[in-house]
């Protein structure tokens, strides 16, 4: 009987190797480390970064799948793959899960933008500048004009808080609160049409901790973002149960 002799089996040549698209995230954070690479550049393409690192064409686009859900790069039909440009962004479904895994609660979802918020406005009210302050001062003129609209008041409130976070100019925080605050607006975006009478308040509210940042007030905006954001855990209560009184914080407030 002839002997019989096995070869390895091998994966085929253009299958996806997790090893292989661990390669192209180091590749790709080397160039960014070593300054070759900048926020707004373009990649290389598909083709390049097969014949560069030596990998396959399905395990580089697992790579820059993995690349764009870190938040790095964004892909452009037709145009290619760019290194996002503008400040860091948390993508926020990996906390979304966590919510649903493990009930995270919308108090303890204000608990943390109030650790987060409170502290990124003080910083705000020492380091914006200028641009920053005209972003800000932009958004609470559109809460006004769209007090008619809820849905539209609230991107322009959570693009107000946005640019408070860019204000602070410390990237870590903006990056956090971006990902805090989809998850407020993913909330209650269902629930602020029962809101209609309280909106211009709240725009009142978001000009006072404006005007805070604006008048150099760390203080004063510290104070005032803190009691904008116990009032608006009440009133988002409020709204989900169908009452009307949210003009004071829950009894008993343990700093959510």
């Amino acid at each position: 009987m002839p002997t019989v002799t096995s070869t390895p089996l091998r994966a085929h040549p253009t299958a996806r190797d997790p090893i292989a698209a661990e390669q192209v995230v180091a590749y790709v954070r080397g160039q960014i480390e070593r300054g070759e690479l900048k926020p707004g550049d373009r990649l290389a393409s598909e083709r390049e970064l097969v014949l560069t690192i030596g990998v396959s064409r399905p395990s580089v686009r697992a790579g820059l799948r993995s690349l764009a859900t870190m938040g790095v790069v964004t892909t452009r039909q037709g145009a290619g793959t760019f290194i996002t440009a503008g400040p860091p962004a948390l993508v926020n479904e990996p906390l979304g899960m966590l919510a649903a895994l493990h009930g995270i609660t919308r108090e303890g979802l204000f608990e943390a933008r109030r650790v987060l918020e409170v502290s990124s406005v003080a910083l705000a009210a020492e380091r914006a500048t200028g641009d920053q302050l005209a972003a800000m001062s932009d958004e609470i003129t559109g809460m006004y004009t769209s007090l008619e609209d809820p849905q539209e008041f609230l991107r322009h409130d959570v693009r107000f808080h946005r640019a408070v976070a860019a204000g602070s100019n410390n990237l870590v925080l903006s990056a956090l609160i971006e990902m805090v605050a989809s998850l407020h607006y993913e909330q209650r975006r269902v629930t602020i049409e029962r809101a209609r009478n309280e909106l211009r308040s709240e725009a009142d509210v978001h000009r006072r901790i404006y005007q805070a940042i604006r008048s150099r007030d760390p203080e004063a905006a510290r104070t005032t973002m803190d009691e904008h954001l116990q009032r608006a855990l009440a009133r988002m209560v409020s709204e989900e149960t169908g009452g009307t009184d949210a003009s004071q914080p829950p009894q008993g407030d343990t700093g959510s």
